[in-house]
């Protein structure tokens, strides 16, 4: 059957565009919902999604006088993480998806997935989801359409995109957008995959309600496809927040920086400069807190836009003390996701503060013996307008200016607190050299090493040796190219306990960083790159001994030359040619 298009209750707008109307019949055909309905993106429409999921139990109050308009969402307990295991990217030839990612026949990927949505909406409502990534405006941004069946991927691409009747208008101007189709199916973990199709901006995700696998605007656009769109179109999408720092004078410099998956790019994105740096004027606006598209302006410079409009943060370990903007911008209409809630109906993470919650993540009455009260995992979604140092040019069309692009993981030992790549090519293998410990924003075990490039490990849609080439390319005349740094923030002692106090002191590392750019900051050259001189980062009134500092940027050199070698096998392993700049450029450390 054809379920009849509605909007709200009982409007039938559809579209003007013949394939997206095409497309949708298609869908409707294929998964036999009970009623299609066209989403505008209204405060009336959120008001009557959130009225009927808290009907049906999808959503819960939290309390109204501590936090107007939030409410709580608790997934199944097999659906709390991205499931990269199950995660494809398909393109026509298996080698363009390369061994970074796994690989499905498109024919086959199809005929796959095709068979669990196959009738998978009877009994529920077909909702269609058209949204923009990036300011509705930008000529840098992109659009797509999810078609779900899940009201709460309604709600949550409200405040993570620019969605309805403004980005349908976009679409049906420029003809093409990203098809996105989204069921969540039975919640099986053993019927459920997330399905890429980059040359046909195609993206087929069922049998999960977790953010990363069902807002399709999110990883699988922002990164997976629109990295494939950026290579052929000569730009760039990346996992990097953009935060801009702004000095004593005025000036603003735009750092793009790249983490892993809960490795604090929040807390960077929404750092609070330390007391002594706040009364010299020193002031940080948040641009975006993990996806980042840049393109090369007519200047030579890079410039970016955040894609998203909302945060989905990580809950646990956001306090007053590690991020008071994230915190701020939370106590009202956001959206919980796998939190604890205490006796009087508060959301709470560990890490928040010292109470004792009444429930856990799954609605249990709160036991230790049943591990964290929130999941490791949980989230927040909401709106960045809501945050306290949004960027008043986050929403610029041509975006901003990027001085400097910064590379980050999680590392306890060998790796300094930062250090400047030697020139372009040297910080693309920065970049893919990469490494991290892993945390619990994916399943797996957590702790384990393994190189993340780019932090795009779980992200790129398509071979990373392709992609590298990709970085290099922009190193071309004329480029007026950011500087390459790489920091580490979590380096341990011989205790086991983390030598840099980070949070807000970490802006004395972005103050070097921009004082290398302008030419000011001293570093001494060594084979890994510059590294700050002695007293060239401001320590002064920050918890860190002269002897740990010295330590925090020691480099050993034996210690380098063995990861020369590991990083060498890894690029052979991903296809990286033996005469690439990449693996000529990690000869000095073995030197």
């Amino acid at each position: 059957m054809n379920a009849v298009p509605q909007q709200g209750a009982d409007a039938t707008p559809g579209t003007r565009l013949a394939s997206l109307r095409q497309w949708v019949d298609e869908v409707a055909a294929l998964t036999r919902p009970d009623r299609v309905v066209w989403c505008d993106g209204s405060d009336a429409e959120a008001a009557a999604l959130q009225e009927a999921m808290m009907a049906d139990g999808t959503l819960l109050p939290l309390n109204q006088d501590t936090h107007p308009g939030c409410v709580l969402h608790r997934s199944s307990p097999d659906d709390v993480a991205r499931v990269e295991h199950l995660t494809f990217v398909c393109p026509s030839n298996r080698e363009d998806a390369g061994p970074n990612n796994h690989w499905m026949a498109p024919a086959d990927a199809h005929a796959k997935i095709d068979a669990l949505f196959d009738g998978c909406m009877q009994g529920r409502t077909m909702y269609v989801v058209p949204y923009c990534m990036g300011p509705i405006d930008s000529p840098l941004a992109r659009c797509g359409v999810e078609i779900t069946d899940s009201a709460y991927v309604v709600a949550n691409m409200r405040l993570m995109t620019r969605m309805g009747v403004t980005a349908l208008a976009r679409i049906e101007r420029e003809g093409t957008f990203v098809r996105g189709l989204h069921s969540t199916g039975e919640l099986d973990p053993e019927r459920r995959f997330i399905m890429h199709f980059p040359e046909e901006l195609t993206i087929k995700s069922y049998g999960s309600g977790y953010g990363g696998n069902a807002l399709l605007g999110k990883k699988c656009h922002a990164l997976r496809i629109a990295s494939y769109q950026a290579r052929q179109e000569g730009w760039l999408a990346e996992h990097m927040l953009i935060v801009g720092i702004e000095n004593p004078q005025g000036e603003v410099h735009y750092v793009a920086a790249a983490f892993p998956s809960a490795c604090g790019k929040t807390n960077l994105a929404m750092l609070i400069p330390p007391e002594s740096y706040r009364e010299k004027g020193w002031k940080v606006w948040t641009v975006g807190d993990d996806i980042c598209w840049m393109h090369p302006g007519e200047d030579g410079r890079l410039w970016a836009i955040n894609p998203e409009a909302g945060f989905f943060g990580v809950a646990p370990g956001t306090s007053g003390k590690s991020n008071p903007n994230a915190l701020a911008c939370i106590q009202e209409n956001t959206i919980f996701t796998n939190v604890a809630v205490t006796d009087d109906g508060q959301p709470w993470w560990e890490g928040l503060d010292k109470r004792v919650p009444a429930e856990d993540w799954q609605g249990r009455p709160y036991d230790a013996a049943n591990g964290p009260a929130a999941h490791p995992n949980s989230r927040f979604t909401v709106s960045a307008r809501q945050c306290p140092t949004f960027s008043p040019h986050a929403e610029d069309p041509q975006g901003v200016p990027i001085s400097a692009i910064v590379f980050g993981g999680r590392r306890s030992t060998l790796v300094p607190l930062v250090f400047e790549a030697r020139d372009w090519a040297h910080g693309v293998l920065v970049g893919a050299a990469m490494a991290s410990e892993t945390t619990a924003a994916a399943t797996g075990a957590v702790g384990v090493m393994r190189r993340d490039p780019m932090a795009m490990k779980p992200f790129c849609g398509y071979s990373f040796a392709d992609y590298f080439a990709h970085w290099l390319s922009f190193d071309r005349p004329g480029a007026k190219l950011p500087k390459i740094f790489h920091v580490n923030w979590f380096r341990k002692d011989a205790d086991g306990r983390f030598m840099w106090p980070g949070f807000g002191d970490n802006l004395r590392v972005l103050e070097w960083i921009i004082g290398r750019v302008d030419g000011r900051a001293a570093a001494d050259a060594l084979p890994i790159g510059h590294v700050p001189s002695a007293g060239a980062l401001d320590v002064d009134g920050a918890e860190v001994a002269p002897e740990a500092m010295a330590e925090l940027l020691s480099v050993d050199a034996e210690g380098w030359a063995a990861e020369a070698d590991v990083v060498e096998a890894y690029l052979h392993g991903l296809g990286v040619p033996a005469d690439s700049p990449l693996r000529r450029s990690l000869e000095p450390l073995r030197a």
